[in-house]
């Protein structure tokens, strides 16, 4: 990975710190993006300790507010000309409903709204990569509640039905679903999901009552962040995967997604529902 450019998001902790972590010893310059920027810049002193040398670059942003990714992805097109890996990591699961300043969901615009909106505003340089001849490589982070989720067309909000896990098995099948219908359209970029285990990291912790206390006694049997990273590092580096997409992976090895996540009608009906929510045209046009 030496003189390549790598992006991870929700880099502050679990899952995106070790994969910012094993790009950077990899050789990798890498830039993470955080919402809190003491925290960040203190994870990239963390990685420079770790890895004497290491480039890394400190970027903040909320990530659930569309005016904040595309300040980010502004100031991410100025300082990559190129990017090499982009690793959409960012997520969270919230047990009430709120919507955002674009009056979204927050789950929905922070877990999968967030991907969509931030990869195709930095479609330039990851297009500018393929023209210099890398294989540049989009590593969209989901999860096996894909397989628990369903896309609700005429309740996307949760504003009739609202629940914590639903909300977020939604959004993580979203990731499979625009996974699959980006590779179609992008043709010399590698787009791949991914499932990285039942992490013991930061996940839940925005939430209460039985689901914040089910998850707390879960904590002791989980996997480390480090194993956590494993399979997004796998994918976001391993050198025979070059040219390799429109998969789903766990354990560092191409899974079978959900039916639902198969189905290409509705991978094009979100598709066209995501662009529309972030009022941004078809790259393939």
């Amino acid at each position: 990975m030496r003189g390549r450019v790598c992006l991870v998001t929700g880099a502050t902790n679990g899952i995106g710190y070790e994969t910012a972590l094993g790009l950077a010893r990899m050789g990798a310059r890498v830039g993470i993006v955080g919402r809190d920027a003491v925290r960040t810049r203190d994870c990239a002193e963390g990685i420079r300790a770790a890895v004497p040398g290491a480039a890394v670059d400190v970027h903040v942003a909320d990530l659930s507010s569309q005016a904040e990714i595309r300040r980010l992805a502004a100031e991410l097109r100025a300082a990559y000309p190129r990017l090499d890996v982009l690793v959409n990591n960012a997520g969270a699961i919230f047990d009430r409903r709120v919507l955002t300043a674009d009056g979204l969901e927050r789950t929905w615009a922070l877990d999968h709204l967030g991907y969509v909106l931030l990869t195709l505003e930095l479609l330039e340089p990851l297009r500018a990569s393929a023209a210099a001849g890398a294989r540049p490589r989009i590593v969209n982070v989901a999860s096996e509640a894909h397989r628990r989720g369903h896309i609700d067309f005429d309740d996307i909000a949760g504003a009739r039905r609202f629940g914590a896990m639903r909300a977020y098995c939604q959004a993580k099948l979203g990731n499979v679903l625009f996974t699959y219908a980006l590779a179609r359209r992008l043709p010399g970029i590698a787009v791949n999901a991914l499932h990285p285990g039942v992490i013991n990291s930061g996940f839940a912790r925005n939430t209460g009552g039985v689901l914040g206390f089910a998850w707390g006694l879960m904590r002791p049997l989980l996997k480390s962040p480090e194993q956590g990273a494993a399979t997004s590092l796998h994918v976001a580096s391993e050198p025979g995967l070059d040219g390799v997409t429109g998969l789903y992976f766990s354990r560092s090895t191409p899974r079978t997604s959900s039916p639902e996540s198969r189905d290409e009608a509705v991978q094009e009906r979100l598709w066209a529902l995501s662009l529309a929510q972030v009022g941004h045209a078809d790259p393939a046009l």
